[in-house]
């Protein structure tokens, strides 16, 4: 493993993409060695191994403190206590039989989504709820898409499936906390999970000004935009502009279901944070129809678009800032931008 950690340290020290494909690419020969297999008999690998095989034993979800709240991690075996995450678009494999957003197939990177970038927490047998975690939240789904050929069965919470990151390498490491993630297909949220219902542990996101072009062409114009990417060693505490919603009325939202995965909701585990220049006041919440908390401003419900996601530096996803969803319409209604107060 000591190739696959001097790697991993040199991609999450670097800012580019450049450094990352190389990382990626020094993975390679560790992703293809047995004794790299999750769950193989003496192993020692950390957070960020990959997965290379089938597991052989029951995977443990535990449960510790953050300043994200409490939140799952991996509870036994040589991942112990690494981050586990949800990834929001997933909900599309439910809503639609759909490939898993998080698979095998081709991506900018050229490294397997489940495999290698967001490894699969994969279990043999049934997964077992560790300290602090509900029971009854705890299942699996059976995954055929793995690059290694075998079918397996990934741990799930409440219906979603759990990965770790690469970029994490040790426990207690959220790199991949709010990432917004152009490289999954379709594009969806990283989040946190809360043990006690299995929602998105999104943390106060702030809100805050971003001037960018519009279309990517120009011109430039500034929008309320919202924090991403909390610590992302490639692209930490990013923002990315917000929408408001033409058919939504009062305290409800009219994004749900696949409309939500295109046009994702801006989520909070508590009272956002108001950036320079933004009034407080207006800053506010709805509870949506899953029971998790969206940010609203003046009273509307605040949405990211998938369009303008992006990582600096990586071919096909690398930007750069740009204001794609102004005056879009979908089946689910118009979304526009929010211009500053003057």
């Amino acid at each position: 493993m000591t190739v696959f950690r001097r790697s991993r340290r040199l991609v999450a020290r670097s800012v580019t993409a450049a450094a990352l494909v190389v990382g990626l690419a020094a993975v390679t020969p560790v992703f293809i060695s047995p004794m790299s297999a999750q769950g193989a008999e003496g192993a020692t690998s950390d957070c960020a191994a990959p997965v290379t095989g089938a597991p052989t034993g029951p995977a443990t979800v535990s449960a510790e403190s953050t300043p994200y709240g409490r939140v799952l991690v991996v509870g036994s075996g040589d991942q112990a206590g690494c981050s586990l995450y949800l990834l929001s678009s997933d909900r599309l494999h439910a809503l639609t039989s759909a490939p898993f957003a998080c698979s095998d197939n081709t991506n900018p990177t050229g490294a397997p989504c489940d495999a290698v970038l967001w490894p699969a927490l994969l279990t043999e047998g049934a997964p077992i709820a560790g300290r602090g975690v509900n029971p009854t939240l705890i299942g699996t789904v059976p995954r055929t898409d793995m690059p290694f050929g075998v079918p397996v069965q990934q741990v799930t919470y409440a219906g979603q499936p759990l990965y770790r990151f690469f970029l994490d390498e040790a426990p207690g490491e959220r790199e991949g906390a709010n990432l917004f993630d152009p490289v999954t297909s379709p594009t969806g949220i990283w989040y946190l999970v809360d043990p006690n219902n299995g929602l998105p542990a999104r943390g106060r996101p702030q809100v805050r000004l971003e001037t960018a072009p519009v279309a990517g062409t120009g011109p430039d114009q500034t929008v309320l935009a919202v924090s991403m990417n909390d610590s992302f060693s490639l692209f930490a505490d990013s923002s990315f502009p917000v929408y408001t919603l033409s058919t939504d009325r009062g305290h409800t939202s009219a994004c749900e279901g696949q409309c939500a995965i295109s046009w994702p909701p801006v989520l909070t585990s508590g009272k956002p944070e108001a950036g320079p220049n933004i009034r407080p006041h207006a800053l506010g919440t709805i509870v949506r129809s899953d029971g998790s908390h969206q940010v609203t401003f003046n009273g509307r419900p605040l949405y990211l678009y998938v369009g303008d996601a992006y990582i600096p530096g990586i071919p096909g996803v690398s930007g750069p800032a740009s204001i794609n969803g102004a005056g879009l319409t979908s089946p689910w209604g118009t979304f526009n931008t929010i211009s500053p107060s003057p």
